[in-house]
């Protein structure tokens, strides 16, 4: 170290601090307004530079010692609580955070011994032009690939990584910093330099890969919501050609039926023709498209679906509850659904693949409560289904829908869960509705 009077001690650990700061409010998501987070660290840094001045008055060995650990573990505990990050996630942050307090506190320390016969009032300098680097950097650069960043490590990283991580940065800095009080030589100098660069070039390599990680995910929920949107046409084309075909063969038939009424007219037989103009009518209704609900695009899809469920000789039971507005938009509503069918068919035909004699059914619910849209959805399933993280693996569903419905029930703060039960597959919705999408509901 350099050395100093008290005054000299305060001015370098209050940057040291307001550094720390910065880069870390950079990076991180706050938990409170920006006013209310700047005065509670304003309030941070005057108590712990009072603790500071005391102590390098008292003890300037000591001080030296043990002042940047303690110090900045008690900085590391008051923003955990100041941050909205997962814990783990907030930690990683924090380390980084203390790597680059590292670079710029070592280089401008080593640039005042180097050059300036350590000159004190250089290395200040020097520390405050790399923390204004260092932020002009992050907050132009790579702000939002940093917390984009640590959206895919909360994701896609389990927790063994995370915390590797965390001992890497923490074993660098910690060697760095023990290396203040010896000789001075070229040697010591590259292992400093070797030191930043390794745990700098290690951190942005794990920086690429969970950037690729995360993206890739995203690649594969754009590709199911492109299958998806594949699989809602052709069951709306199997629709259309089903009218058209029913269409022709009601044409065929009016001619039969127009002749036999002509027939039954010019021969007087009135009570023939009111009886087969009876079982005419009879068969028409019976023929007739159900309703399933009010809401046209949700009718449309449960009928396509339906009907291609009984070809797959499945038996389906329909609870569904939904007026004309389900109080989202009905995009966002025939994902979900279109998904959650699909894959319950396919895990019915799965079933019928390896027992051909157990019957399959599938059961649809559909309420909208109190504010609420629920959605119960559950099919004959393998009894040997598994769940990883609370979600069905892809051979479970075909590997769609599954990230497509989590993805659309999340953008409402939705609630699901998906789990087996004595051979059924069972998924479970409950979305918020938006206020102002509530009033007029039923």
């Amino acid at each position: 170290m350099l050395g100093g009077s008290i005054a000299v001690a305060l001015i370098r650990f209050v940057i040291n601090l307001l550094g720390v700061i910065i880069l870390f409010s950079l990076m991180s998501e706050p938990r409170y307004g920006l006013k209310k987070t700047a005065a509670c660290y304003a309030c941070l840094c005057v108590v712990m530079a009072t603790a500071s001045c005391v102590w390098y008055a008292a003890n300037r060995e000591s001080y030296v010692r043990l002042a940047p650990l303690l110090l900045y573990l008690v900085f590391a505990i008051f923003s955990i609580f100041m941050n909205s990050d997962p814990i783990y996630l907030c930690i990683y942050k924090l380390t980084l955070t203390f790597y680059l307090m590292a670079v710029f506190m070592v280089t401008g320390i080593e640039v005042s011994v180097i050059f300036f016969v350590g000159n004190v009032w250089i290395d200040i300098a020097a520390r405050i032009l790399l923390i204004f680097l260092m932020a002009v950097f992050i907050n132009t650069k790579i702000k939002s690939s940093i917390r984009g960043f640590g959206y895919y490590v909360e994701h896609e990283v389990d927790r063994f990584s995370v915390v590797v991580m965390i001992l890497i940065i923490l074993a660098g800095v910690g060697y760095i910093l023990s290396q203040n009080g010896l000789e001075q030589t070229p040697f010591r100098l590259f292992q400093i330099g070797l030191n930043f660069f390794l745990i700098g070039a290690l951190q942005l390599l794990v920086f690429r890969l969970y950037l690729h990680t995360g993206k890739e995910k995203e690649y594969q929920k754009e590709n199911q919501l492109i299958q998806m949107n594949q699989r809602l046409l052709e069951r709306h084309m199997e629709l259309l050609e089903s009218s058209i075909e029913t269409g022709r063969r009601i044409r065929h038939d009016a001619r039969h039926h127009n002749a036999v009424i002509a027939e039954y007219a010019r021969r007087g037989q009135n009570e023939e023709l009111l009886q087969y103009l009876k079982e005419w009518l009879k068969e028409t209704d019976t023929n007739a498209v159900e309703s399933i609900c009010s809401n046209t695009a949700v009718n449309n899809l449960l009928a396509a679906y339906t009907e291609r469920a009984k070809k797959e000789h499945i038996s389906v039971s329909l609870d569904v509850k939904l007026e004309k507005n389900p109080g989202i938009p009905s995009i966002d509503l025939v994902a979900i659904l279109a998904n959650a069918y699909e894959n319950a068919i396919y895990g019915c035909m799965e079933v019928q693949k390896h027992a051909r004699e157990r019957a399959c059914s599938i059961h649809l619910m559909i309420r909208k409560k109190l504010g609420r849209l629920i959605i119960y959805c559950s099919n004959t399933c393998r009894t040997e289904i598994e769940l990883k993280n609370g979600l069905p693996k892809p051979e479970a569903t075909g590997g769609i829908g599954v990230l497509s419905i989590i993805k659309t029930a999340e953008k409402y703060d939705g609630e699901y869960d998906f789990k087996t039960d004595n051979g059924m597959f069972i998924f479970r919705l409950i979305i918020n509705l938006p206020l102002e999408r509530n009033e007029g509901s039923c």
